[in-house]
């Protein structure tokens, strides 16, 4: 199974330490995700971080961010939205509904099936399906190697994920909860709960 981490929506001081860090832990594949932001600034972290990590990163927006800095691909928040114009590279999308989750895996790479749980980072966004609904999906192969679980994911509901034969799981808010952005210098703990998430994931 693999283990996807999405950045916090906001820029912070210690970012590019906290991300170089959990690199050096074994993190295989980060999404910068950065909404409504200016791009200067991801490419401002983008030049903090070592550049052996950047075949590893997967940007949300800024799309001429992937070949600038020769990163792993990008990421299309919608199942329908077309791909840039003339991009040819790695891509993957979102997904909010069973019922396009099929087609939707037919032109990704893989899919981020959101919220599977409440929304750890996110205020107000409540799962979207039951755990009925998707244990369905998954009896009918819906689910499969390609489609990621996004969404309230702790190191609590990878088992279910895992169960359920998602081919990944994206962790965001029970990771960046750990570390007060504005309090905070040691982020140990983060980096401890981070192993913790590898050895679940196996």
């Amino acid at each position: 199974m693999k283990l996807v981490l999405m950045t916090k929506s906001t820029f912070f001081v210690e970012e590019d330490k906290i991300i170089s860090s959990l690199f050096e832990e074994g993190l295989e594949n980060l999404h910068l995700y950065k909404p409504d932001s200016t791009p200067i600034y991801s490419e401002r972290l983008l030049s903090l971080l070592p550049e052996d990590y950047y075949r590893k990163i997967t940007v949300h927006d800024h799309y001429y961010l992937k070949n600038e800095y020769r990163l792993a691909g990008i990421h299309i928040d919608s199942p329908d939205a077309p791909l840039p114009d003339g991009y040819k590279g790695k891509f993957s999308r979102t997904c909010m509904q069973l019922e396009k989750l099929k087609e939707t895996k037919r032109k990704s790479e893989y899919v981020f099936l959101r919220n599977i749980f409440h929304s750890l980072s996110e205020k107000g966004a409540e799962a979207t399906f039951t755990q009925e609904q998707i244990k369905d999906a998954s009896r009918k192969g819906l689910i499969d190697k390609h489609v990621y679980a996004l969404g309230g994911i702790g190191i609590e509901q990878v088992k279910f994920a895992k169960d359920m034969g998602f081919g990944g799981v994206v962790i965001c808010g029970d990771l960046w909860n750990r570390f007060d952005i504005h309090n905070q210098l040691n982020y140990k703990e983060l980096i401890a709960h981070f192993a913790k998430f590898r050895r679940a994931v196996g």
